[in-house]
C-alpha cells in the first residue's frame, strides 16, 4: 500500500516520516494485550465482556486515554525534530495533530479485537503471551496503513476533509474528558496512567527518531520500491520477537518461574531461539515475497536484497531481544508492573532498531 500511494506521502515533508510512528502506536495495543495475558493467567480478570472485573474496565478506560495522550506527544515531539530534520515549521503543526488524533482514534476498534483475541485464545487453551500481540500487531500493521492512507487523502483534498477529521478528533477528546472526570479517584487507573505514560514520552520520542531514519533510508532506496514494501513488515516483525521474549518473561516472573537476574536469560533461551529462528524464515519468505510483487527476478538484484535482510535481522533482533528482556528484568526487581513497560518500550525500540539495522545493511550491502 505504502509503495502504490508514495504520491500522497510526497504532499508533506512530514507525511513519510510519521509513518513509522503512527504503525509503532500498536504499542499502546501491546500494553493491552500484555496486562490482559498476565491478568488472565493471574485469574483477576476474566475471559468475558460482559459481568468482567472492575480491573478489566479501568484498564480499557486507561487505553482511550492512553491513545490521544500518545498522538499528542507525537505530534509535540514531531514539531521538535521536524523542525530540525525535516523541513517544517510551526504552521504544520495543526496538520501533524489533526492527523495523528484522528488516525488513532480511528485505530480504538484495535483494542476491542484486541480483547477478543485474547479471550478467544485462552479459553481455547492457548497461551496469550505468544498469540496475541504477534496477531493483533500484524492486523494493526495493515490497517493503521490504510487508516492513515485514507486520512491523508481527506486531509489533502478539501475543507470539507479536514472538517471530519477534526470532527472525529474532539469526539475522542470528549470521550477523554469524560473518562478523566469518572476515574480521578481510582488508583488503579491512576497507575496505569502515570506508569504507561512516562513510558508512552519515550516511545513518542523514540519513534519520531525512527522517522527521521526512515527520510535517510528513502534517500537510499530511490526507485527501489521493494524496501518499501517490506518495511512495515520488518518492523512488526521484530517487535514480535521482542514481544513474545518480553510477554513471556513477565508471565514466568510474576509466577515464580524466573528469577530477577540478567543472568536468568540462560533459562528463557528456548523461547528466544524459538522467536528468533521464526523470524528468520518469515524474513527471507517477506523478502522474496517483495521481490516477486515488484517483478524483480535478476539474481544480482536477488542476492544483494537477500542479504540486506538478513544482515537487517541479525542486528535488529540481537538488539530487541537484550532490550526487551532487560526491561522485564529491571521493573520487576524495581516493583514496578514489567506489563505497563516492557512491550511499549520494545515496540518504540523496535521501529528504531530496525529502521537503524536496514539503513546499516543498506550501506554496507
Amino acid at each position: 500500500m505504502i509503495a502504490s500511494q508514495l504520491g500522497i506521502f510526497r504532499l508533506a515533508p512530514w507525511a513519510i516520516a510519521l509513518y513509522p510512528a503512527l504503525i509503532s502506536t500498536k504499542v499502546i495495543n501491546g500494553l493491552l494485550s500484555g496486562r490482559l495475558s498476565t491478568a488472565l493467567h493471574l485469574g483477576t480478570i476474566y475471559p468475558r465482556f460482559r459481568e468482567n472485573t472492575r480491573s478489566y474496565y479501568k484498564l480499557i478506560d486507561a487505553i482511550i486515554v492512553l491513545t490521544l495522550s500518545t498522538s499528542v506527544s507525537v505530534s509535540l515531539i514531531s514539531l521538535f525534530l521536524g523542525y530540525l530534520f525535516w523541513g517544517i515549521t510551526i504552521v504544520d503543526f495543526s496538520a501533524i495533530l489533526i492527523v495523528m488524533v484522528s488516525t488513532l482514534a480511528l485505530g480504538l476498534f484495535f483494542s476491542l479485537l484486541t480483547v477478543k483475541v485474547a479471550f478467544v485464545s485462552f479459553k481455547r487453551g492457548l497461551d496469550p503471551d505468544i498469540i496475541v500481540y504477534p496477531i493483533i500487531s500484524t492486523v494493526i500493521s495493515v490497517f493503521i496503513t490504510l487508516f492513515y492512507i485514507g486520512v491523508l487523502n481527506l486531509f489533502f483534498s478539501n475543507s470539507l476533509g479536514k472538517l471530519s477529521l477534526v470532527a472525529i478528533g474532539l469526539v475522542h477528546v470528549a470521550i477523554v474528558l469524560f473518562l478523566l472526570v469518572k476515574d480521578r479517584e481510582d488508583l488503579e487507573f491512576i497507575k496505569t496512567l502515570r506508569e504507561s505514560l512516562v513510558m508512552l514520552v519515550f516511545f513518542s520520542f523514540m519513534v519520531t527518531i525512527t522517522g527521521t531514519i526512515f527520510r535517510g533510508i528513502s534517500d537510499l532506496a530511490v526507485g527501489r520500491r521493494e524496501i518499501y514494501t517490506i518495511y512495515p513488515a520488518l518492523i512488526n516483525m521484530v517487535s514480535d520477537v521482542g514481544s513474545v521474549v518480553g510477554s513471556t518473561a513477565t508471565t514466568k516472573l510474576a509466577l515464580g518461574l524466573l528469577t530477577p537476574t540478567i543472568s536468568s536469560i540462560k533459562n528463557h533461551v528456548k523461547n528466544i531461539f524459538s522467536a528468533w529462528l521464526s523470524s528468520l524464515v518469515i524474513f527471507t519468505l517477506l523478502a522474496l515475497l517483495s521481490l516477486v510483487i515488484n517483478q524483480i527476478f535478476a539474481l544480482p538484484n536477488v542476492t544483494n536484497f537477500l542479504l540486506t535482510i538478513w544482515v537487517t535481522n541479525v542486528i535488529a533482533v540481537v538488539a530487541i531481544v537484550f532490550v526487551s528482556y532487560g526491561v522485564s528484568i529491571l521493573t520487576f526487581k524495581r516493583g514496578l508492573d514489567p506489563d505497563n513497560f516492557v512491550i511499549p518500550v520494545e515496540t518504540a525500540s523496535a521501529a528504531i532498531v530496525t529502521s537503524a539495522a536496514l539503513l546499516i545493511a543498506l550501506i554496507i550491502i
